[in-house]
């Protein structure tokens, strides 16, 4: 099984080119792929380029459970980069069709860097949108937490805090993620506000645990702070990997930039399929 691998800082994807392929992949097969002690370890599967009748190219993206994800901002830059890489696209935009909504992508820089437009973001989980955040109160470990929900074809919880740390994000974020309320679970963004155009962000990523980045977290958490006043529609978010910067219009539709780096590319054993 050939595959490419790839990092949007430090949010390490798998690409899987379905022609490759004799058939699907299994539950068992992502698992064991995405493994980082029996695999060749990542934070998901990119499954793709597949046909679409309304886009240029189809994107499945799978987490390292098995869940396959709507939306995945640097999945997205990452599966970008790799058309590129395979010369089906050049420094135009192309569209890509997810389960979380079209984007449209245009790779820049000579690869190093991508540009998604993420669609417009919801401040809501639901499938209607809202005009602006809500706050909305969480119980967690005797902790009480104001949250605002967000979608960006995919649910997110942002949390703002004086402070975000690894270890706070790595405590509550798999509590947060699993909560009844969310009822198909949820990412979640621990935000400090650093001053009107910078933000820092901590992730816990549904079905994925912690990240050092994502690319649909920064353009929900830079979405609810600049709808709350506290930043302006230009925003540079910085994450353990490094720094994305969203760009909002009016409409809150989110425009997302940063950098993609090629690991590696190669073959997988089948002895690395057959357990875990």
């Amino acid at each position: 099984m050939k595959f490419s691998k790839y990092h949007a800082l430090g949010n390490d994807y798998i690409v899987i080119d379905p022609k490759n392929l004799n058939e699907e992949l299994s539950e068992f097969n992502i698992k064991s792929i995405c493994d980082r002690h029996f695999g060749i370890g990542s934070d998901g599967i990119l499954y793709g380029p597949e046909e679409s009748n309304s886009c240029d190219f189809s994107l499945r993206i799978f987490n390292p459970d098995a869940s396959e994800a709507e939306k995945s901002g640097n999945g997205l830059r990452i599966f970008s980069r790799y058309l590129w890489d395979q010369s089906l696209v050049a420094h135009n935009e192309f569209t890509i069709q997810t389960k979380g909504g079209v984007v449209n992508s245009t790779v820049g820089d000579k690869g190093l860097s991508v540009s998604v437009g993420m669609g417009k973001v919801r401040f809501t989980h639901e499938l209607t949108g809202e005009p602006k955040p809500t706050p909305e109160k969480i119980n967690i470990k005797g902790h009480e937490f104001t949250y605002y929900l967000a979608n960006v074809g995919n649910p997110h919880c942002v949390i703002l805090l004086d402070d975000v740390t690894p270890s706070f994000a790595k405590e509550f974020g798999r509590l947060i993620e699993n909560d009844p309320r969310f009822t198909n679970r949820t990412n979640v963004q621990f935000v400090k506000v650093i001053d009107e155009a910078s933000i820092q962000i901590e992730i816990w990523e549904r079905g994925a645990g912690y990240t050092l980045a994502s690319g649909s977290s920064s353009t929900a958490a830079a979405s609810v702070v600049h709808a709350l006043g506290l930043c302006n529609s230009n925003i540079n978010v910085h994450m353990p990997g490094g720094i994305i910067n969203i760009k909002l219009d009016k409409h809150f539709f989110g425009t997302m930039t940063g950098n993609v780096r090629k690991i590696c590319e190669g073959e997988i054993s089948s002895e690395a399929l057959g357990s875990l």
